[in-house]
């Protein structure tokens, strides 16, 4: 069983639905994409929104992952970068795969497409990614092909008694 990936599919509320229910379900179950469990597809509705606007202001794409049922596996977006000495290389931000479709290779399969849409885009020599320090993720991004830059220190707050370093990566292309 293969996921098929879709650059900038066709928005519809099937597609935002499906992310939406995707966002809750990989923060619920302890991913790092931008939310502290519990979260309902509701509450990060607007947030896919604001990457909504940005992709119809063509700031941004979207990479998705459909299942063999057609249904929402995972989703990525692509942040082209505005200032004028930097559009050489992309932002990767809220990369997803459903929880039960972990650890099977699916993930590495999906940052290889985001790679690929990325070379595809005119320019584009880089993607820059910042993942949430504690979860391993590090090791998963470096596995990708991808490096370790920076780090800031208890930069992110998942609770009050819980701090976590802000990992920034790198995939520089060859």
């Amino acid at each position: 069983m293969t996921l098929r990936y879709v650059p900038d599919p066709p928005v519809d509320r099937r597609l935002t639905d499906g992310i939406c229910a995707l966002w809750a379900r990989v923060t619920n179950a302890g991913g790092a994409v931008g939310f502290v469990p519990p979260v309902t597809p509701e509450e990060v509705r607007p947030e896919l929104v604001r990457h909504l606007v940005a992709m119809a202001e063509g700031r941004e794409r979207l990479l998705v992952a459909y299942d063999e049922e057609g249904e929402v596996a995972g989703a990525a977006f692509l942040a082209l970068n505005t200032h004028r000495l930097m559009r050489h290389w992309v932002w990767l931000y809220t990369v997803m795969l459903r929880p039960d479709r972990q650890g099977r290779g699916e993930g590495r399969a999906l940052m290889a497409a985001v790679e690929e849409a990325a070379r595809g885009m005119d320019g584009v020599r880089g993607i820059r990614l910042t993942c949430r320090g504690g979860l391993g993720l590090e090791d998963f991004y470096g596995s990708c092909g991808y490096k370790e830059v920076g780090r800031v220190p208890d930069a992110i707050r998942v609770a009050d008694d819980d701090l976590r370093d802000d990992i920034t990566m790198w995939l520089q292309f060859r």
